[in-house]
């Protein structure tokens, strides 16, 4: 069987298989540039989630400053209560922000598979259950 044509910066050759009519691989195939651009980007996406995490520990000094102002006296309690509340929204919404993210990524994720195994598919000459 075929084999990429990709010569790796080591002088060896790529040993993934080339694509159907192609002689190289996915990774290698000028051709499939902007999808693995695409692919390449959730890298990017997934780096964001420290700044959430950033986000919901000064939440949580917050809520604990407001608890020592209530205990030390300085803060009424129905102020602490309604500012822990309003902050108990912020941290809401980050988990909304983080789901709805979550689910993007692995929607385009299974979209991605989705496509590579309908192409592994036609390649092999499977078109699907009871062929």
């Amino acid at each position: 069987m075929a084999v990429c044509s990709f010569i790796k910066p080591d002088g060896s050759r790529c040993k993934a298989f080339p694509m159907r009519g192609q002689q190289f691989c996915f990774t290698h195939n000028p051709a499939t540039a902007t999808k693995r651009k695409r692919a390449s980007q959730r890298g990017g996406f997934a780096g964001g989630r420290g700044r959430p995490q950033q986000e919901l520990y000064e939440i949580k000094q917050r809520l604990k400053e407001l608890s020592d102002m209530v205990m030390a006296g300085t803060c009424e309690r129905s102020d602490a209560y309604t500012a822990g509340q309003l902050l108990n929204f912020v941290i809401r919404a980050i988990s909304v922000q983080l789901k709805a993210k979550e689910v993007e990524e692995i929607e385009e994720r299974l979209g991605l598979l989705e496509e590579e195994l309908y192409s592994s598919r036609s390649r092999n000459g499977w078109s699907g259950f009871g062929s």
